[in-house]
């Protein structure tokens, strides 16, 4: 196809791949497509560069994955002229970064902002997708690539009259770009998952008064963030060799040394000894780095929730506010733990207080404030801290494959998928960060998912293909075996978000990979080293729209 990313009065612009979602992720499939020769153009609903890093700008949020394990590696010179300023760095800088990657590669010419992709129809006759976003504008895509993450549906709980107050009131995941003023303010933070842990303390001593509604507490331990010392730039830049091959062959995505001892090997003195120095680890260590068998172990990750509980009732000093703290409903692991700095030491200060919501139900919001049991606190600002439809994007961006079938409705049981990278039945899709693909370091994970699709659409341009989708029998044994080790996540159907337990009617569905990296590699090399056999391919028209000729498919799939 003849493309150009020229929108014109007469015709839709035509154009070889269409992404959507100007994150991490989309950037650096933006970056991969232009290397290998095809025109794109990348759509994204926010006013700026930068995906989660461009909505998620409350204050103190940052990453819990170390700066350098997160950022891109494809280039050592971008490694080495970008220094991160913090181990974890907050959203401000990483947004930055993003917008310098964006000019430092010529991306931002191929990028239209503001403009939410609202239908995307695959057109069998063609092979090419027809998309049309909320700017008015309509493209014609060889592929469409919805990068569109996981956590970019955010979740309003059911609340009466949430509309209704007067007063200030934000998201979490869709905070504004020009900065809120807290001071002197009353103010209601509802939720105490990731985003909720890090406002907390960010906010605290510049508010008049602060109530946090609590509907579970999570197992919280410290991010243990810290600067970035002169000496350890020059050894990151030294040693970018040894840590792009650690981090692209890594099951986790990171580089924390995983621990070679069982749980058993050590008394109970030397276990507590070395929970003392994973608390003070940094970030995911304290999953990655921990003993060999905690992933295996309930009985263990059951003393490691007990030690956990342990520095609660230390940290904060009125007990009955550290017993609402501590998670009773499940143990450490069984949700996504959040990182944060402070949090808990914030509930020591005398215009914090805490809700649970479990004894002390929110029964309405009203024009003032909010009202439960005990009568209505009036507040001047409330902040949703509820978090997000975990993969949910993908089913609101109208998509609809072959026979006119919607995503959503394919979909309307749960994901079902290939790889975490397509789905039968739409052809020419892909979702790399989307459902079934990660499970630790999510940029890892979906660089590898970018890497693999660019090598499948090169495979397929030396023999004549354009038109792919994943073989039935390859998208079953993937999705039946996500569906199956799913049991052996230390996440909880009942409590994670990793299975959609946060939205009420949501199916509950594992949406993560459970198998990992490891079993990502294993059958992306096997599809490689058959040629690609777990997906069918065929030749669409080569011209939109004045091609004559039937499309003339040739199957390469396997059969089943």
């Amino acid at each position: 196809m003849q493309a150009s990313a020229v929108q014109n009065a007469s015709a839709p612009a035509q154009v070889d791949m269409l992404i959507v979602g100007a994150g991490i992720t989309g950037l650096y499939q933006l970056y991969r497509a232009l290397e290998s020769g095809l025109s794109a153009v990348l759509l994204e609903a926010g006013k700026g560069i930068g995906g989660t890093w461009f909505w998620n700008r409350y204050p103190e949020a940052r990453f819990d994955s170390e700066s350098y394990t997160y950022a891109y590696l494809f280039s050592k010179e971008l490694f080495d002229d970008w220094r991160w300023s913090e181990h974890f760095a907050a959203q401000p800088e990483i947004e930055r970064y993003l917008n310098h990657v964006a000019d430092r590669f010529d991306l931002r010419r191929h990028v239209r902002l503001d403009a939410r992709v609202t239908s995307a129809m695959f057109n069998e006759n063609s092979g090419t997708y027809t998309i049309e976003s909320s700017d008015g504008s309509t493209h014609i895509a060889r592929y469409l690539v919805a990068a569109t993450g996981v956590l970019s549906v955010p979740f309003y709980p059911s609340v009466a009259g949430r509309e209704d107050f007067a007063g200030e009131s934000y998201h979490t995941g869709l905070w504004p770009s020009t900065p809120v003023d807290f001071k002197g303010k009353r103010v209601a933070v509802i939720g105490t998952g990731s985003s909720g842990v890090q406002i907390v303390p960010a906010i605290a001593d510049e508010v008049a008064s602060l109530t946090v509604y609590q509907r579970s507490p999570n197992w919280c331990t410290p991010l243990n963030n810290r600067p970035i010392t002169e000496d350890e730039q020059l050894g990151l830049r030294a040693d970018y060799t040894t840590i792009k091959q650690t981090l692209d062959t890594s099951i986790s995505g990171f580089l924390h040394e995983p621990y070679k001892r069982a749980s058993t090997d050590d008394t109970l003195e030397e276990r507590q000894a070395f929970y003392e120095k994973l608390w003070n680890s940094p970030g995911f260590s304290k999953m990655t780095s921990n003993y060999s068998d905690f992933f295996t172990n309930a009985d263990l990750r059951k003393e490691f929730s007990e030690f956990i509980a342990g520095k609660i009732r230390g940290l904060v000093n009125d007990p009955a506010t550290a017993e609402l703290l501590i998670p009773k409903d499940h143990i450490y692991a069984q949700k996504r733990p959040p990182y944060a700095t402070g949090f808990y030491e914030a509930f020591n200060k005398p215009n914090v207080k805490l809700v649970s919501l479990k004894e002390t139900p929110i029964q309405k919001v009203t024009e003032k404030g909010v009202e439960t049991a005990h009568g209505v606190e009036e507040f001047d600002i409330i902040v949703w801290a509820t978090g997000f439809d975990f993969a949910r994007a993908l089913q609101r961006m109208g998509i609809r494959g072959r026979n006119g079938v919607a995503l959503e409705d394919a979909w309307r049981d749960g994901p079902s998928t290939f790889l975490g990278i397509q789905a039968t039945g739409f052809p020419n899709l892909f979702f790399p960060g989307g459902p079934h693909g990660a499970a630790a370091n999510n940029p890892r994970y979906n660089g590898d998912q970018v890497d693999f699709t660019m090598e499948l659409l090169a495979y397929m341009r030396e023999r004549g293909y354009d038109v792919v989708e994943p073989s039935q029998a390859a998208e079953d044994q993937w999705s039946n075996t996500v569906n199956a080790m799913a049991s052996y996540s230390p996440f909880s159907p009942e409590h994670s978000y990793y299975f959609g337990s946060n939205i009420p009617g949501k199916p509950r569905k594992f949406l993560l990979n459970p198998a990992g990296r490891g079993m990502l590699f294993d059958v992306m090399a096997k599809s490689r080293e058959a040629q690609f056999n777990t997906f069918v391919m065929s030749q669409g028209r080569a011209c939109i729209d004045d091609s004559e000729t039937a499309s003339a498919t040739q199957q390469t799939g396997e059969q089943s």
